[in-house]
């Protein structure tokens, strides 16, 4: 089912017309309470400055619809008509009061609903219209309505229905355009006989707009200047419409376009939207990355107060049934907030939202719509294959130079390396007899030096490598078989591995009893340079760690001289990834909690842990997110205790954090040679030193409505990378620090 939404038509958010005009959406808490918020500007009405006024005592709803200084919705548990203003709570007709509809508008000073549970799957019914009147003190009462009623009316059957000033209109079940009222015949709408179907209205005060079957195209009648300019061969999925203009939500990239009277150069093109609604000169919409508001202005002289709270707000209509083709159930998932699982007050309903076929500029589609997902945007700048240099406007031959240039340097190595082969031949060709001509006293065996082709005595082994020997790791961890961990990573195959590093390789395993875990297998490298003791002293304190904020060691295996230890698995990859990888990059609200908890990680390792923890490479790809999004330090290496300077080491990572922040910030890698600064610290610096922070924020996500805790996130990276340890924060500093940058973006 589609959906559009605009004065007198229905959808999760809504505006009231007039001078007590305001905004009201359904909230995405799960419970799809009301939250109201006004022009703090106005003085006409004692509630345009506390906007909770307006919301006071709402109930839940389950749509809304807008008119004249009033709002009307439909009732979530009940599916009955609740209308309310600033001032007057249910302007609804007693003898309406009781029923239950699946549709609802507010026009001027009308209001009209069809007949049914809004939870039903038919989704057609007769007709019910109200006035609302306005007394001589201002107030609003209503009353059955005598301009609405008539046989013709009474007879309707209809699917949706939208209102204006002294009109309404309906689609009826053949999806043809019927109009009733006083004002209705100005309108001069094509009737039901009309070959054109429509999937959607919307209207405005003495307008009409429709969105095709065929072609998703806007046709509109009346005449006033909210007409002029209409869009041609632009596909749409929602309508607003305010005094003089219209705005509508693109089907391709979901971008704004607006117009009649409207000053474009207001409308937001960094974000796509969901839901939209006008009041008479601002529209205010629903962003799709975050479900943040965001309002803009038509064509006006003064620009007025008139910001939304910041709260996240649901992107469309809770409904029963299967979303169809072409749009997709929105995941609360999405979100990255870990207390909500729902955005409806039940489960068995979903928000079924218009899929995305193209992204805004300087972006391109990573990942198509699926049943549970909108399509996936993608910053240009991590387009890294033929799939998207045509969308980005990339010159590929550039890309195969660097690849040239690669490949030049990796030749370079391999003779390189080759030529040092040869001269370590030649060293053992002079030196191998010398080494191998003492006895051992306990007995000899014979060898061959290859490099001499001569019979030598050497040193026979006094014994093999004892066992490792480690206390047994507290809780849940334990000692795992090496046949174990080589069935759940399929024998240590390629397609299982996770990355790899200085250490060794990172698999991911399945485990008999089903869980997913991440196996770190030591290279040969690493075992021949650490004897068993110091692995030994090594998983001894890492059985002790346990954190929140840290991938906790779940167990090891020592056999067959492997060194194998086995952690947490993280399902969402490194904040590197995400950042820099091409995978979905976080919000702002989710990348500060992730410098928070990966602060709180770190803290842990200098603060609590006796004797401290140096990690010794702080770093994006070192930071994992878990299956709810929290962050959590990984990959300290092998671990020193008779370390001379554990202070010095300790602001080192505190330095290297302060990069990481910087990452989170901006967007740009830690070293990027594309760039004409390729270090991030060498760019950022002296732009943040000159209190110019904003000019670093990452310019591909959309910006919350208070960027105060983002210019505050770029002084604290100053902070961090101070050229003098001394002057370094510490990492309790740093959580400090970031707790209260967290609090305030949550409080706007």
């Amino acid at each position: 089912m589609h959906s559009a939404h605009g004065f007198g038509s229905m959808g999760s958010i809504a505006a009231a017309f007039g001078t007590d005009g305001f905004f009201c959406a359904i909230d995405a808490s799960g419970k799809q309470a009301v939250i109201c918020w006004g022009n703090n500007t106005s003085s006409s009405s004692s509630a345009s400055n506390n906007p909770s006024a307006y919301s006071a005592n709402i109930p839940p709803m389950a749509a809304l619809s807008g008119g004249d200084g009033f709002l009307c919705g439909i009732l979530a548990d009940t599916s009955q008509a609740y209308c309310w203003s600033s001032i007057t709570n249910n302007l609804v007709p007693r003898v309406f009061q009781s029923t239950s509809y699946s549709h609802i508008a507010a026009g001027t000073n009308h209001v009209c609903a069809i007949r049914g549970s809004y939870y039903s799957d038919s989704h057609s019914g007769s007709v019910d219209c109200w006035d609302i009147v306005r007394t001589s003190n201002g107030s609003l009462s209503s009353e059955q309505s005598s301009l609405f009623y008539d046989q013709v009316i009474s007879n309707l059957v209809l699917k949706t229905v939208v209102s204006g000033e002294g009109f309404s209109c309906g689609l009826s079940r053949e999806d043809g355009i019927l109009c009733w009222g006083p004002n209705s015949t100005s309108l001069q709408v094509s009737g039901e006989s009309s070959s054109e179907k429509f999937f959607s209205l919307a209207s405005g005060r003495g307008s009409i707009c429709g969105l095709s079957q065929v072609n998703d195209e806007v046709h509109c009648w009346g005449k006033n200047d909210s007409l002029k300019s209409l869009p041609l061969e632009i596909g749409f999925v929602s309508l607003a419409a305010g005094a003089q203009h219209f705005c509508g939500i693109r089907q391709d990239n979901h971008g704004i376009e607006c117009w009649g009277s409207f000053n474009s150069s207001s409308i937001p093109k960094a974000s796509g939207f969901l839901a939209i609604a006008s009041s008479d000169y601002i529209t205010c919409g629903i962003r799709e990355d975050d479900l943040v508001l965001d309002c803009w202005f038509a064509n006006m002289t003064s620009t007025p107060d008139y910001d939304p709270p910041f709260q996240l707000c649901s992107p469309g209509l809770c409904t029963p049934g299967s979303c169809g083709q072409g749009r997709f159930a929105f995941n609360a998932s999405s979100l990255h907030e870990t207390d909500l699982s729902s955005l409806c007050v039940r489960k068995e309903l979903s928000i079924c939202s218009p899929c995305g076929v193209n992204c805004s500029d300087g972006f391109f589609t990573s990942s198509s719509c699926s049943e549970n997902a909108d399509r996936v945007c993608t910053a240009c700048s991590l387009c890294q294959n033929s799939s998207c240099w045509d969308i980005c406007k990339l010159h590929p031959l550039s890309d195969m130079k660097r690849k040239h240039q690669h490949q030049l340097r990796r030749l370079i190595f391999i003779v390189a390396a080759s030529a040092s082969g040869l001269v370590l031949i030649l060293i053992c060709w002079c030196l191998l007899p010398s080494l191998f001509a003492n006895k051992n006293k306990r007995g000899t065996t014979k060898q061959f030096a290859l490099c001499l082709g001569k019979e030598l005595e050497t040193e026979a082994p006094t014994d093999s490598h004892p066992p490792v020997v480690v206390t047994p790791c507290p809780g849940a961890a334990q000692i795992f078989r090496l046949t174990e961990l080589k069935d759940a990573t399929n024998g240590f195959k390629e397609f299982n591995e996770l990355g790899r590093g200085s250490y060794g390789f990172v698999y991911k395993a399945l485990l008999p009893d089903g869980r997913q875990v991440a196996v770190k297998r030591a290279n040969a490298a690493t075992i021949i340079h650490t004897n068993n003791r110091d692995f030994e002293m090594e998983l001894e304190i890492l059985c002790g760690i346990r954190h929140t904020n840290i991938v906790n060691l779940l167990g090891y295996c020592a056999e067959m001289g492997e060194r194998l230890l086995v952690y947490e698995f993280m399902p969402h990859g490194t904040l590197h990834d995400h950042l820099h990888g091409g995978l979905s990059p976080p919000n702002w609200t989710l990348r500060l909690n992730i410098a928070l908890q990966a602060a709180k990680g770190l803290e842990y390792l200098h603060k609590e842990v006796s004797p401290p923890i140096v990690h010794r490479d702080v770093k994006s790809s070192n930071i994992l997110l878990d299956a709810d999004w929290g962050a959590r330090i990984a990959d300290f290496g092998l671990l020193t205790l008779n370390e001379t300077d554990v202070i010095e080491d300790i602001k080192a990572d505190v330095y290297n954090f302060g990069i990481v922040l910087l990452e989170i910030l901006s967007g740009r890698k830690a070293y990027d040679r594309d760039c004409g600064t390729p270090s991030i610290v060498d760019w950022a610096l002296p732009i943040i030193r000159q209190g110019k922070a904003a000019a670093t924020i990452d310019r591909y996500i959309p910006l919350p409505r208070n960027v105060e805790p983002l210019l505050k996130l770029g002084e604290a990276a100053e902070l961090a990378l101070r050229e003098n340890p001394n002057d370094r924060p510490t990492m309790t500093d740093m959580v400090l620090l970031l707790e209260r940058l967290v609090k305030d973006m949550v409080m706007v």
